[in-house]
């Protein structure tokens, strides 16, 4: 199988969607969405399952400070913990282990749980907020799953694995048309004839799907085309002044723009004059998260944010290596509770996907993970990644009641 590895891995999917209000002086605003009965529900979680939360936090931001360069993208830290999870649920020892170290759990269960409470409760908190999450498993004609495996992918996943035989000449449109179905087309291609393995053992996916509505929307009207740092043209800048969750720091400017109840938020990081999007990367950790953006005050903020979109499209095997998982992609991982043959993770990917404008946000990941018989051929060294390019912001989607994060990225004006 061709390894492809321009970036995330399992097939993982997500897609956000939200949208903005504006509040300017000496006009009309917008309609705001209003729901008498759209009272903020939050999750609760005890004290470990918060723990919990932030060390996967601190996944998400390893995970973009290793996939990061010099253009914009946006990653779903959360489809990734999905796909590694139910996977894991087929691993042992060491390889186990490290799946769970790069996660931020101490055991597969723990990951079961964290994932099966997100799924259920996720979705019920702003009904002006469509969060969906999805996970399946497609299996070659001519292997067995692992009863167990099969058990613990339904209860705590929803995941309900289908035997296919991968020469039909389907298999891939299939693979493709669930992604697309549960994005809501936003990814509608996670897999090509290049990526997709005839031969392989089984392929994992998890889809996300979150779309909501700015509580406070831009005016259309205020956008206006302005410059844009590092761009030769001009590009599309939205406007409203308001007070707004604010903060600042040595490094950058921080606002948080709630969507729909406030149930879920933006919190976007904008680096000081002389500063880059690297150097508040190398920052980041779920203690300075929770210390510096967690928890921010007020203030009248005038906003400008650019109306825009991207996609990504990365390879997952190096990051994840380089995140201290190795084992799992050579011939001596142990998945031994995943199928009835010896397996090794051969490809890893995500492709992402996230739309802003003055109504809101849409964005979709998917993230797919490739397994393959495991064979005698040599393991390859994971692939250094390098940040070379200044980039003007960062973005984190979140859950509020849990700090959560649901998509992360970074805005560089093309």
């Amino acid at each position: 199988m061709k390894n492809r590895l321009l970036w995330l891995a399992i097939v993982l999917m997500t897609v956000v969607g939200a949208a903005g209000c504006n509040s300017n002086n000496n006009m009309e605003e917008p309609s705001d969405p209003t729901d008498d009965d759209n009272e903020r529900v939050d999750i609760t979680l005890t004290r470990g399952e918060q723990t919990l939360v932030t060390r996967n936090n601190d996944f998400a931001f390893n995970l973009i400070r290793a996939a990061a360069k010099d253009k914009s993208m946006v990653l779903s830290p959360l489809s990734v913990t999905y796909a590694l999870g139910m996977l894991n649920n087929g691993a042992e020892g060491l390889t186990q282990q490290q799946i769970n170290t790069v996660l931020g759990f101490s055991s597969a269960s723990e990951t079961n749980d964290f994932c099966r409470k997100m799924l259920t409760e996720a979705p019920k908190l702003d009904n002006t907020t469509k969060v969906m999450i999805a996970n399946t498993v497609y299996v070659n004609k001519d292997y067995t799953l692992n009863p167990k495996f099969v058990k613990l992918a339904n209860d705590y996943y929803d995941a309900t694995p289908e035997s296919r035989n991968f020469k039909d000449g389907r298999t891939l449109d299939v693979i493709n048309k669930w992604a697309s179905d549960h994005t809501e087309k936003m990814v509608e291609k996670v897999l090509d004839t290049n990526s997709f393995d005839t031969d392989a053992v089984s392929y994992l996916l998890n889809a996300i799907y979150f779309k909501g509505v700015w509580a406070n929307k831009f005016l259309k009207s205020e956008t206006k085309d302005e410059e844009f740092e590092g761009v030769e043209n001009k590009l599309p800048m939205m406007h409203q002044e308001r007070e707004l969750a604010y903060s600042e720091n040595e490094d950058c400017q921080v606002v948080r723009l709630p969507y729909g109840n406030h149930a879920y938020t933006m919190t976007i990081l904008l680096p000081r004059k002389g500063k880059t999007v690297e150097k508040v990367l190398e920052g980041l950790t779920c203690e300075s998260w929770r210390q510096k953006y967690q928890y921010l005050g007020s203030a009248l903020v005038d906003l400008k944010l650019p109306r825009f979109e991207t996609k990504t499209d990365v390879g997952l095997n190096d990051i994840m290596k380089s995140l201290g998982m190795p084992l799992a992609f050579t011939d001596d991982a142990e998945f031994p509770y995943f199928c009835d043959v010896p397996t090794k993770i051969d490809m890893m990917k995500q492709v992402a996907r996230i739309k802003l404008d003055e109504e809101g946000t849409e964005a979709a990941a998917v993230t797919v993970i490739g397994m393959v018989k495991a064979t005698s051929v040599a393991p390859t060294e994971p692939r250094r990644v390098n940040f070379h390019a200044t980039r003007p912001f960062l973005y984190v989607i979140s859950e509020q009641s849990t700090g959560a994060i649901f998509f992360i990225g970074q805005y560089l004006g093309n």
